[in-house]
């Protein structure tokens, strides 16, 4: 689980085993995690997260969705 990107007390990671999936970030904060897809930026999980924290999140993956599309892609390179 590559950590790609932290900001604050939040943990941007990848699953190693998802490269057969569409782009996406797990987001952790504490026990908690939530899933965004890339590309469009869509929540697929909350994982526990209020729905104001969502929203907090979704603008951090929305502010670096270039970067973390670009690390996906790097990472997932055949």
């Amino acid at each position: 689980m590559p950590t790609v990107l932290r900001h604050g007390p939040c943990r941007f990671f990848f699953y190693a085993g998802n490269r057969d999936e569409p782009a996406h970030v797990h987001v952790e904060r504490g026990d908690r995690v939530v899933r965004f897809w890339l590309d469009p930026v869509t929540l697929d999980s909350s994982g526990g997260f209020t729905r104001a924290e969502v929203s907090e999140i979704r603008r951090l993956v929305l502010r670096h969705r270039g970067q973390l599309l670009e690390i996906w892609d790097e990472y997932f390179r055949d």
